[in-house]
């Protein structure tokens, strides 16, 4: 009887190694725009600078404007890079500058922050 598993369970482990090969990326194109796993709109904000793998959004900024947090096991890949915050956090940038969502998106596909005060901007 365990002899028969075997090809079952080689089969099972196929299945499931070949989903975590795939699994989801931490951003993506949708509707011309970037946006992250849940499907909301993705920002850069123009003090940031590109490649200095800081964001210049802290404390009550932060609180407007989530930075994209980067899971534990997250790897950087394309266009995609991890920045430190100052509290020591991860953050996704995106051609090397931190992206943010906004709190005042409530569902996928809204854009209210873009062009806020003429310095966050849609990443398209």
């Amino acid at each position: 009887m365990t002899v028969r598993l075997l090809p079952t369970l080689a089969l099972s482990l196929t299945a499931v190694f070949a989903t975590l090969a795939h699994a989801e990326p931490a951003a993506k194109m949708a509707g011309g725009m970037l946006v992250n796993t849940s499907g909301m709109t993705l920002y850069t904000f123009d003090k940031d600078v590109a490649g200095s793998g800081k964001s210049t959004c802290n404390g009550p900024c932060a609180t407007l404007w989530p930075p994209a947090a980067v899971a534990a096991d997250a790897k950087a890949e394309g266009d995609l890079s991890i920045v430190t915050r100052d509290d020591g956090s991860k953050q996704w940038a995106y051609k090397g500058k931190p992206v943010y969502t906004y709190a005042a998106d409530k569902k996928p596909g809204d854009v209210t922050g873009d062009n806020f005060k003429d310095v966050w901007h849609v990443i398209k």
